[in-house]
């Protein structure tokens, strides 16, 4: 049997009605084979249990993570308070999903156990879906230490203002835990990545960081810098929507030759970001822009990158976790990054996916894994017996 990928959505008041309907809808899709494992975005204003037990009735014992968003996609677009489920078989799929609570407490603790699940599985692949607002993904990252396995996920989003945010194993969910798939079997699975946002404007230095808290840049307070550049007033970074739409104007941190980005999740009272990783003081920074034309040309490259990844294998299913930036650069013309991936892989293969907090990817030569913000991750499923 080759592999074989489904996408259900729906859109509905309640969050255990909506998940009925998408995974009724993907089961419908997949046919009369039995699905090997499963994925679910769902909108945070959804109560999570409701979700996890209207997916979980319907696919029963079936390995399944999921994680909130405050948009699910698919092939045809972007979806406001809905729930979208994939399903996937494949011959001789061996999927098992795990709930990881104390992920927002020992972020490396966590890894570790992960680490263990793998090994004792002998698991090829992995994805994960982990708190965005609580923990701390660059720790977890240098914990793991890949062997024999490729490791990709997100940090899952909701709302910024309150900091809602949900996982889901099976039929468990939760706030500041991780959920984990594991699995091996004929199918490959591979990851592109890119991001839209260019620097512009001096370059400036970091002068005061404490753990997540980005305090100064260039000795003032940080909303200062973000102020000269874009012309509001210092205090007003401090409120919706300037305190959110700060994500829209990450950092690009230099480290080497290269920039890594760094975003804010919002603006505090006293003029300091609230990052989801640490960034160092000393260090030296750009302010990124984002255009659409960069983000189209970003989400082809990293499917691009997803399709020689697959050594030839054909797409079957694409995996799209998408920064939530690009949900606010985008507004006016939303799906626009579905649209670019289509043109690559076409409108046959099913796409799921939502916008989070941060991605890790695979590192360099299957070294630990990177934590990425700003970016757009592709993750294309192939039948490893089919070129």
């Amino acid at each position: 049997m080759t592999l074989q990928a489904a996408v259900g959505q729906a859109q509905a008041l309640d969050g255990r009605e909506a998940s009925l309907q998408a995974t009724h809808q993907a089961l419908n899709r997949l046919g009369a084979v039995t699905p090997g494992m499963g994925i679910v975005i769902a909108s945070h204003q959804y109560q999570p249990q409701d979700v996890a037990s209207g997916v979980s009735s319907l696919l029963g014992d079936t390995p399944l993570i999921g994680f909130s968003a405050p948009a699910g996609v698919t092939g045809e677009g972007l979806h406001s308070h809905s729930v979208v489920v994939a399903v996937l078989s494949a011959e001789e799929l061996d999927a098992s999903s795990h709930w990881l609570p104390g992920y927002a407490q020992s972020s490396r603790e966590i890894a570790s156990q992960l680490e263990r699940l793998i090994s004792g599985q002998q698991a090829k692949n992995v994805i994960f879906f982990a708190d965005g607002f609580n923990g701390d993904a660059e720790q977890f990252c240098h914990s793991l230490t890949p062997s024999g396995y490729q490791i990709a996920g997100i940090l899952s989003s909701g709302d910024l203002h309150t900091g809602n945010t949900y996982q889901i194993a099976g039929n468990q969910t939760g706030t500041g835990a991780l959920s984990a798939l594991t699995f091996k079997g004929n199918l490959r699975m591979g990851v592109g990545y890119a991001h839209g946002w260019d620097p512009v404007g001096n370059l400036m230095r970091v002068t005061r960081s404490r753990g997540f808290w980005l305090r100064t840049l260039n000795a003032g307070p940080a909303s200062e810098t973000y102020a000269e550049m874009f012309g509001y007033p210092a205090r007003e970074w401090a409120f919706p929507p300037l305190s959110q739409m700060a994500r829209l104007y990450p950092l690009g941190i230099e480290q080497g030759d290269e920039l890594v980005v760094r975003s804010p999740i919002r603006v505090e009272a006293d003029g300091s970001f609230r990052m989801n990783a640490p960034v160092r003081d000393g260090a030296d920074a750009f302010i990124l822009v984002g255009s659409r034309t960069s983000c189209h040309k970003a989400a082809q490259e990293a499917t691009q990158q997803a399709l020689r990844e697959l050594d030839g294998a054909k797409p079957a299913f694409a995996l799209v976790l998408i920064d939530i930036a690009w949900q606010m650069l985008l507004k006016a013309t939303p799906g626009v990054e579905i649209q670019a991936i289509q043109e690559i892989i076409g409108k046959q293969v099913p796409i799921a996916g939502g916008y989070s907090l941060g991605q890790i990817v695979p590192g360099k030569d299957a070294g630990t894994p990177e934590f990425l913000n700003q970016h757009i991750v592709v993750i294309l499923f192939g039948d490893a017996t089919k070129k």
